[in-house]
């Protein structure tokens, strides 16, 4: 089966992102993207898929996943059952590790575990208890603290001796096959275009597939409608621009691809449980208690 292209959104003023996920998810698939993962289970066990590795998870797994590695976590859930918070996850891009490392040369002991990364790395227990109260600090750090909280996560997973690869050492990711099924190259064309006019149809005939059945292949995929995600991307473009000054409100609701601001607004608002207005004043109230401290 080949794997789906899972779009990975790094904020304009952030270098990385950080985030969490629960249990079902629409992320919980077979999947790849062009970015590093760091992968760390805070709930559940099951089977760990990695290229053409299988193997047992359970909590505390931490593995480290290359670009474009297919890979997929599955937890051993009751029917039904779901659990709010299955892992925590760092996703970098190769571009800006390699500046890190070009910027500050001690930094290069991280290389040979960046290129053992396409096989996946699996780290011991002892590893992964170090850095898993690390990345859960990353979820809530900012500014400065933010890049220490990294720098000090690739220094313990960069000097681990205990590490393990996970796929065969002939296993090769092919980037091209992958972004050739259908529905990954629909994907990759809303990510290009999703601040433009799209609609349902005119995918539906990229896909060469009728609407109904675009329709139930693209949920089955993304776990949304494809108005759902396209509105998603948006919100977070329209999150990015709203930490900066230089644009209104009025001017980010269509520079993100929305029609109207009331759409926008209450896009926005279902999205977020505040209006873009208040999003953008808690912002700055941060910046300026961060400033101040």
């Amino acid at each position: 089966m080949e794997p789906d292209l899972e779009l990975v959104q790094v904020r304009d003023d952030q270098s990385f992102k950080v985030w969490s996920h629960g249990y079902p998810y629409r992320t919980v698939r077979w999947h790849f993207h062009p970015e590093y993962e760091l992968h760390l289970v805070t709930a559940t066990e099951g089977d760990r898929y990695v290229g053409d590795h299988i193997g047992p998870f359970c909590v505390g797994d931490l593995v480290l996943v290359g670009p474009n590695l297919p890979h997929n976590w599955i937890s051993d859930a009751p029917q039904g059952g779901s659990v709010e918070e299955r892992c925590l996850i760092v996703q970098f891009t190769g571009d800006f590790i390699a500046a890190c490392t070009t910027t500050f040369p001690e930094l290069r002991f991280v290389q040979p575990l960046l290129d053992e990364a396409f096989r996946g790395v699996r780290f011991d227990a002892a590893v992964a208890g170090r850095v898993a109260p690390l990345m859960r600090d990353l979820l809530e750090a900012s500014g400065a603290r933010r890049i220490a909280l990294f720098i000090n996560i690739l220094d313990l997973i960069g000097r681990a001796e205990h590490r393990a690869p996970l796929a065969s050492i002939g296993f090769q990711p092919n980037r091209s096959a992958y972004l050739s099924t259908t529905m990954n190259l629909v994907l990759q064309h809303i990510g290009r275009n999703f601040t433009h006019d799209l609609s349902e149809p005119d995918l539906a005939r990229l896909s060469q597939q009728s609407v109904s059945t675009f329709s139930r292949s693209f949920r089955k995929h993304t776990g949304m409608t494809f108005v759902q995600y396209v509105n998603s991307l948006r919100i977070k473009l329209a999150c990015q621009h709203l930490g900066q000054a230089d644009l209104t409100i009025t001017e980010i609701c269509y520079a993100v691809g929305f029609n109207n601001v009331s759409n926008f607004n209450r896009q926005f608002l279902a999205a977020k449980g505040m209006p873009p207005s208040r999003f953008r004043m808690l912002g700055r109230e941060g910046r300026h208690f961060a400033s101040a401290a």
